[in-house]
């Protein structure tokens, strides 16, 4: 499994969309990218979801965080 981490704070739009895009191509599908962020990235969603990616976001220690992940599959 692939886990990667990528800092997109203080990059202006879209700049943080389109590199979470490039490093998701990197990884392995049962891998999980950590995204730091400043302020939710909500256009990203519908092409996360189209790509078959699902994705927490939340504030951990005062930082924006964006965990991106494939769904576990049902049964």
């Amino acid at each position: 499994m692939t886990e990667a981490t990528i800092d997109n704070r203080g990059l202006q739009p879209p700049e943080p969309l389109v590199r979470i895009l490039e490093a998701l191509a990197e990884i392995e599908d049962s891998g999980t990218l950590t995204a730091l962020m400043d302020r939710e990235p909500i256009l990203l969603y519908p092409e996360l979801e189209r790509r078959g990616w699902g994705w927490s976001f939340g504030e951990e220690d005062g930082v924006l965080v964006l965990r991106v992940f494939r769904p576990a599959a049902p049964g």
